[in-house]
């Protein structure tokens, strides 16, 4: 990791519907500019994210998607409509972002959600993108939605227990997303706490197993990220993030041109290794480097190819 770096320059992008984006950049003014797209979805930028660059050779955008983490109005309000905070918008976001700074082309980088909208904003505007890193790849079709709430749970039968009970209205594997998505809806700020400590719970116990995996990794958050995390996390999944099944794979020709590299790591029980697989056969111009050591949460190892496809 590069030193901590400030950014010299943030705002807030008015993207319409009532939405402010929180963007910020860093590094040299004249650099090559890359842009960050965080995972989640609904966990916003960090400032370990600026530090995967060389400051002297990046111009470094970071951005929190729409109702996270700085950006405005907040999903843990519950009067904050998330009926505008869609796939196909924040896609739109990433361009009218481009455009206002003033940016022709950059390297985009994201990482677990991260590389299902970079792979959705590239397929989309595929001459604004020079190159893409992506790192624990999914493309969150209904099939890795439903192994993530559901067929991992055989791996984990006693944390899928307390999971699944703690929505007894979710009727088998397929109801249980629905069910958290609606309780995080629920008048009731008990019952949308309640919901949002389960489903980080899950996730927690998903990447817990990892020889660096963070028993704490989703529910250490502050309450109010945590809530707008479940918030919009469940709202996407519900919706298999209004993509067509396998759209974006059955898309990957429309990169062609735009070289790409794949970090995943071999471990990765929530997110298998197959979609990196299969994305790399159908994109002509992108490199699979599968790290050994790692799951989702990465090791020293998979940082090291991370970092060196971002800054090589």
């Amino acid at each position: 990791m590069y030193p901590p770096v400030e950014p010299d320059v943030h705002g807030l992008l008015d993207v319409g519907e009532g939405n402010l984006l929180y963007w910020e950049a860093c590094g040299d003014a004249g650099a090559a500019p890359a842009l960050v797209l965080h995972g989640g979805p609904g966990s916003g930028c960090t400032p370990g994210q600026r530090r995967m660059f060389d400051p002297r050779r990046h111009r470094v955008v970071l951005v929190d998607q729409r109702n996270c983490g700085r950006s405005r109005p907040h999903a843990a309000d519950p009067g904050t409509d998330l009926g505008a905070n869609t796939t196909g918008r924040l896609v739109a976001d990433i361009e009218r972002l481009r455009t206002h700074l003033g940016i022709d082309r950059w390297l985009v980088y994201g990482a677990s959600w991260g590389s299902t909208l970079a792979l959705a904003y590239a397929q989309a505007h595929p001459r604004s993108v020079r190159r893409m890193v992506l790192c624990g790849v999914t493309m969150t079709r209904r099939r890795e939605v439903d192994w993530l709430f559901g067929g991992v749970g055989r791996f984990l039968p006693e944390a899928w227990e307390r999971f699944c009970g703690a929505v007894p209205e979710a009727a088998g594997d397929g109801g249980v997303v629905a069910a958290y998505a609606a309780r995080m809806e629920d008048a009731d700020p008990a019952v949308r706490d309640a919901a949002a400590r389960a489903w980080t719970d899950w996730e927690d116990a998903v990447v817990a197993h990892e020889d660096r995996g963070d028993p704490r990794a989703y529910s250490g958050r502050p309450d109010r990220d945590r809530s707008a995390f479940v918030r919009i996390c469940t709202r996407y999944f519900a919706n298999a993030a209004w993509l067509e099944e396998g759209a974006l794979l059955a898309g990957a020709p429309r990169l062609a041109g735009i070289p790409g590299v794949l970090v995943h790591g071999r471990l990765d029980l929530g997110s298998p290794l197959e979609s990196a697989w299969q994305l790399r056969r159908a994109w002509p111009d992108a490199r699979l480097v599968v790290v050994d050591d790692a799951g989702h949460t990465g090791s020293p190892a998979m940082r090291a190819r991370v970092l060196a496809a971002l800054n090589g």
